[in-house]
């Protein structure tokens, strides 16, 4: 029986972790990890950031909300992952502190290479060019940073698996919204591109910075720096708002969304059959525990009945 996507408004998501996928419902996180031969499944309940407040639902202000709180599960599931592969205990993850710490770092890293350095390049040419040229100089310093890293980290071996884990997580989903069933079969036959990935969201922030800051005018070093940074949040809310419309709308936005589905292919590889089956385990397992206490015939029309008694 095939489902429309209007039928399901939660937008299910994950992400690629060491040798696995994590998969996200509306309260339900399960990230499946294959150790050796068998495929390892944690569940953990969330309850979302903006559901704490009403404000924090509001379009422009949920992306950044929305923004962090993705980083702090991503940085959570991989540290889950990385002790699972290699054998350690519970105890040995990182601490809340070195978890705050660790967020801090990407933050502080992130500020340099997409804030500080873009702008001083572009800064750096006053007086040479005009100030829509400096922007855009800046523009294109921040997307050239991006591809070089993604083209740096594409050259380690686990990075590569890791991506492929990440075209098994969009395959799965992409599957899932089809209404098929959930099989490695199915799952196969489906783009490893996704509208809503993060790889799309980084690239639309990007332009989208362009197009914002070209109209603050060109202040001193001190200003363009502290715009740049007191206006992050509202380019992600942007940007945030931008992806979740490409997801419900992508026959229609095609070309908007375009560039960004090419990117993935640097971002994703093709899975191999033992990894689908790792993505599929994350994702039937997120569906089967939301759909607990409802009656037996949604887990039917989902095609989950028969995996119910194995999740």
């Amino acid at each position: 029986m095939h489902r429309k996507q209007s039928e399901s408004p939660f937008q299910y998501g994950g992400q690629a972790v060491i040798e696995g996928v994590m998969m996200r419902g509306p309260q339900k996180i399960a990230t499946a990890v294959r150790v050796g031969e068998e495929i390892v499944v944690n569940q953990e309940d969330i309850i979302p950031w903006v559901e704490s407040f009403s404000v924090l639902k509001w379009p422009l202000i949920r992306g950044s909300v929305v923004l962090i709180e993705s980083m702090v599960i991503g940085i959570r599931t991989l540290n889950l992952s990385a002790s699972l592969v290699s054998g350690e205990e519970e105890g040995e993850s990182l601490s809340s502190l070195e978890m705050g710490m660790t967020i801090v770092f990407a933050v502080l890293l992130a500020i340099g290479l997409f804030a500080i350095l873009p702008t001083l390049l572009g800064h750096l040419t006053r007086g040479f060019v005009g100030y829509w040229v400096q922007n855009l100089i800046e523009g294109a310093a921040r997307i050239g940073i991006f591809l070089a890293y993604l083209f740096f980290i594409r050259k380690f071996e686990d990075i590569k698996r890791v991506f492929e884990y990440h075209g098994a997580e969009h395959k799965t989903i992409n599957t899932y919204e089809d209404g098929a069933e959930l099989t490695v079969e199915e799952v196969s036959q489906r783009s490893r591109l996704h509208p809503s990935c993060g790889t799309s969201f980084i690239l639309v922030v990007l332009v989208i910075s362009i197009l914002v800051f070209a109209f603050l005018g060109n202040g001193p070093w001190w200003w363009k720096f502290g715009t740049r940074i007191l206006l992050f949040p509202l380019i992600a809310g942007i940007g945030y708002e931008f992806i979740r419309c490409s997801r419900r709308h992508r026959e229609r936005m095609g070309m908007l969304i375009a560039p960004g589905l090419w990117l993935q292919n640097l971002t994703t590889g093709e899975p191999d059959v033992g990894q689908i089956e790792v993505a599929i385990k994350a994702l039937k397992s997120v569906l089967v525990s939301q759909a607990k206490d409802a009656v037996p015939s949604k887990l039917e029309e989902r095609g989950l009945a028969s995996y119910a008694g194995k999740a």
